[in-house]
């Protein structure tokens, strides 16, 4: 399964996932280009363009370089959010920790 996610590489160990549609920030994914390949085997990608859209997001949905297919964040997501106009989302910190 490929991932159609637009990235642009900013260097050789940070891409850009370009802010469009109901983005409300870009995505920052650290992955060589090595990496980069694998990580479009799976839907991580859309993941963290997917994050991206939540109510009050601060500063770039991130994901770091053991990204994974997760259930809603990619596994080696990172987002932060506004107190006030944010949310809480169970997929940021893991449906397992209670």
């Amino acid at each position: 399964m490929t991932d159609k996610i637009k990235t642009e590489r900013i260097d050789p160990y940070r891409v850009r996932l370009p802010r469009e549609g109901k983005m409300r920030t870009d995505g920052l994914v650290f992955a060589s280009e090595a990496l980069l390949t694998d990580i479009r085997q799976d839907q991580s990608l859309t993941q963290v363009a997917n994050v991206a859209w939540l109510p009050g997001i601060v500063g770039n949905s991130l994901a770091m370089p053991d990204i994974h297919w997760g259930y809603g964040f990619p596994i080696g997501g990172v987002a932060a959010f506004d107190l006030r106009q944010g949310v809480v989302s169970p997929g940021g910190v893991g449906y397992d920790i209670n």
